[in-house]
């Protein structure tokens, strides 16, 4: 699902733009809104589970938007950023910290369903085959394909990835096995493992062997299903490529 956030000071605006918002009809997505009066709110809450795209005022009292966006990209540099303002001279700013767009006020309905169509689309586009961790100093974007397996290290998980460092996410396995799925071409073996299975060498009734050498355990529960899982796996694939 989609996650789009708005900050704006004014409240009588935020109401506003929630039913403006609420009324577009995305193309091939779920969405749902937050709202935000202040800058430190949005950036606690996208620290905790991060938007797709912000939607931010560029005049508000403490903290202004060009403020909050450099916080936000300094630990994402994915989000989609698209400054709301009745103030012009700020346009030059937005480039600074790489906005997406920059729409005057009062807000024209077109222009916002188009602009957010065309985020849409690119967000579907590479989240398709992408997956967000959240580190402890920063929100990491990884390749599906570069993930070889992926670890439960206590609550916090591990990425093993191909021919890059591994890296370390502060959530737990279970977070994130929505995303790492059969379709996607992973499995999960073992109540601490979930397998790429593009990266399977061979593999017994006790463990899998990845092509990096690494060993990984299958359950004793999982052994069967596994084995189906992989040729459903591969034969589909194998499909595809022809």
């Amino acid at each position: 699902m989609l996650r789009i956030a708005v900050c704006d000071d004014e409240l009588s605006f935020l109401s506003q733009l929630h039913s403006i918002l609420s009324a577009w009809q995305p193309n091939s997505s779920r969405f749902c809104i937050e709202s935000f009066d202040n800058g430190d709110a949005l950036l606690s809450s996208h620290a905790e589970s991060p938007f797709d795209i912000i939607l931010l005022d560029v005049v508000m009292p403490m903290f202004n938007g060009i403020e909050v966006a450099r916080e936000l990209r300094e630990h994402d540099t994915s989000v989609k950023l698209v400054f709301l303002t009745s103030s012009p001279e700020y346009a030059v700013d937005s480039y600074t910290v790489k906005a997406n767009n920059y729409l005057l006020k009062p807000i024209d309905k077109t222009k916002l369903y188009q602009c957010l169509d065309e985020l849409c689309n690119e967000i579907l586009d590479k989240n398709q085959k992408n997956i967000h961790i959240r580190g402890t100093n920063a929100i990491h974007k990884i390749s599906l394909s570069d993930i070889e397996y992926v670890e439960a290290q206590n609550k916090h998980t591990l990425f093993i990835l191909r021919n890059k460092p591994f890296l370390e996410s502060i959530d737990s396995l279970y977070h994130h096995e929505d995303k790492l799925t059969l379709t996607e071409g992973f499995y999960k073996c073992h109540r601490s493992y979930i397998v790429n299975i593009n990266y399977i060498d061979t593999y017994t009734t006790k463990e899998i062997r990845m092509r990096s050498g690494y060993r990984i355990p299958i359950s004793r529960n999982c052994q069967a299903d596994f084995e189906n899982a992989y040729f459903s796996y591969t034969f589909k694939k194998a499909g595809e490529q022809t």
